[in-house]
């Protein structure tokens, strides 16, 4: 049985090159750095305009935890309407509650505001307390397909609960094994599991060409702790505006 292989990619270079190099689907976002967000309406575009295999958006609109306020569900709802004018096949993407549960109201809106496309839901999976019960919530909803590493730090770690998964699902809804995935074991990762889609980066470091560049100045922001992001704050630019008068 084929098995598909998804390619996540943040350009569209590293989309077509997945493509010549036999993926069967990219997973479309930006700032792979930070896990991934949603990639601007311009590549999203551009990617679809020059692939032949399907492309998924990531719809997610800032790095950190998968809580979203009001304000951000507005925001998603939006980028789900771009991706579809931009030609994008399917939406990944999802939403949990404080209690690291499946967000039910959200996750169904951005159900309903994909259909007809199918939305895959991504890697929040992995943080839910309960992976049992957020998988039949997911059935429950709509979702075509979970992108899981079991909980593991990689897939191959996590390959005994993406089988449990897989036994759990039954067919009802699609079980992409993701996380560090490597060409040395994807064969045993797809035998240990069960798994019928597998998502990789299939990356390598490549340095800039940059010939010059000031050793005074870096706009690269160091890792921050997995529960802590960066947001802006009243007072802080409050005093910022009061000190330039």
């Amino acid at each position: 049985m084929h098995i598909t292989l998804e390619a996540c990619v943040d350009t569209v270079q590293s989309a077509e090159t997945a493509e010549a190099g036999g993926a069967d689907r990219v997973e479309l976002c930006d700032s792979l750095v930070e896990g991934g967000t949603t990639p601007s309406a311009g590549m999203m575009a551009e990617t679809v305009a020059r692939l032949r295999i399907p492309v998924f958006a990531i719809i997610r609109p800032r790095s950190g935890d998968f809580l979203y306020g009001s304000l951000e569900m507005a925001v998603m709802l939006r980028d789900i309407e771009v991706a579809r004018a931009c030609g994008v096949l399917g939406i990944v993407t999802g939403a949990l509650t404080p209690n690291a549960a499946v967000d039910r109201d959200r996750t169904r809106a951005l159900v309903e505001a994909a259909a007809p496309m199918p939305v895959t839901f991504h890697r929040a999976f992995d943080a839910c307390r309960r992976l049992e019960e957020a998988l039949e919530t997911l059935v429950e909803l709509g979702i075509a397909r979970i992108l899981t590493s079991g909980q593991g730090a990689t897939a191959l770690e996590g390959s005994a609960m993406i089988r449990r998964l897989v036994e759990q699902a039954a067919g009802r809804i699609g079980i992409i094994a993701g996380g560090a995935v490597q060409s040395d074991h994807v064969a045993k990762l797809v035998a240990d599991t069960g798994v019928r889609e597998v998502h990789a980066r299939g990356a390598v470091p490549v340095p800039s060409p940059m010939m010059w560049r000031p050793d005074t100045v870096s706009l690269v922001k160091p890792v921050l702790d997995r529960d802590v992001r960066l947001v802006t704050d009243e007072g802080e630019m409050r005093q910022l505006r009061d000190a330039l008068g």
